[in-house]
């Protein structure tokens, strides 16, 4: 299956609700890597190109892979070429995950999300529900309530020091699913410069802003986060197992242990 996956709010979610659980069948952790370097663009989409095909295979095991880009634009199958405001500015990649435009750079947390949804149940909106729960719950770490709306893309938080309804968003979810496998997952703002998002039209939403983290008052580091992300994480997808770095894919031996291969 090749699928294009774009959220939904349904409805508003926060930090009270109960966790979705969507664990593996299998009870095997998912490996948990983390790039402490920017990973190229381009790099990224290969590697995690190479791990999904393996997962696919039943040669690798899962993945989540936490790195930073250097400054950069993404354009999602939904993307407007009128939404990008300044194509000069930094290198644009057109990628296969859904949504729009959106910006990656230092200080920004993304996440790569690498699941066989084949052995967590093949409902496509417990899945998206599931990540955004993932990001709220890692939000909720840091005293932000972290909320879903209705008709727009991401996990927001109230500005009511704006306006009395300003919103501005935090964290971005776009995925896409092969063989019902997913790829590309959800960026989080942790202390990226805001300016950057002025060469686009964020996700197609003109009207709303951006905000991270440190926008927000609170300096917490990018291991700090991983941290947060990391125990949201097994509360909604089950165990981790700790990883040197996502680049380097894994097979399986004959013994049926995993053997990381350099590559």
């Amino acid at each position: 299956m090749s699928a294009t996956l774009v959220h939904y709010g349904f409805r508003m979610v926060n930090a009270s609700d109960p966790l979705p659980r969507l664990p593996s069948r299998s009870g095997a952790p998912v490996e948990w890597a983390i790039s402490d370097e920017p990973v190229p663009y381009p790099d990224a989409i290969a590697a995690m190109e190479a791990r999904v095909a393996a997962i696919a295979a039943g040669i690798a095991p899962e993945r989540v892979w936490l790195l930073e880009h250097p400054p950069l634009y993404t354009a999602g199958t939904s993307a407007k070429p009128g939404d990008l405001l300044d194509p000069g500015r930094f290198p644009v990649f057109s990628t296969g995950r859904g949504g729009q435009y959106t910006y990656h750079g230092p200080g920004q947390r993304v996440a790569y999300v690498m699941l066989d949804l084949s052995a967590r149940g093949t409902d496509v909106r417990a899945f998206v529900a599931a990540l955004e729960a993932w990001v709220i719950a890692a939000l909720a770490e840091f005293n932000v309530r972290g909320e879903l709306r209705a008709g727009r893309v991401g996990v927001w938080v109230r500005r009511p020091e704006k306006g009395a309804d300003a919103e501005d968003k935090i964290a971005a979810i776009g995925v896409r699913l092969r063989r019902w496998v997913s790829f590309h997952g959800v960026s989080l703002n942790v202390a990226p410069d805001l300016s950057h998002y002025s060469g686009i039209v964020p996700c197609g939403l003109p009207g709303y802003g951006v905000t991270s983290l440190l926008d927000l008052g609170l300096t917490a580091s990018l291991a700090d986060v991983d941290i947060a992300l990391r125990r949201a994480f097994a509360s909604v997808f089950g165990p981790t197992l700790a990883m040197s770095d996502g680049r380097g894919p894994a097979t399986k031996t004959a013994a049926g242990s995993w053997a990381k291969r350099n590559s």
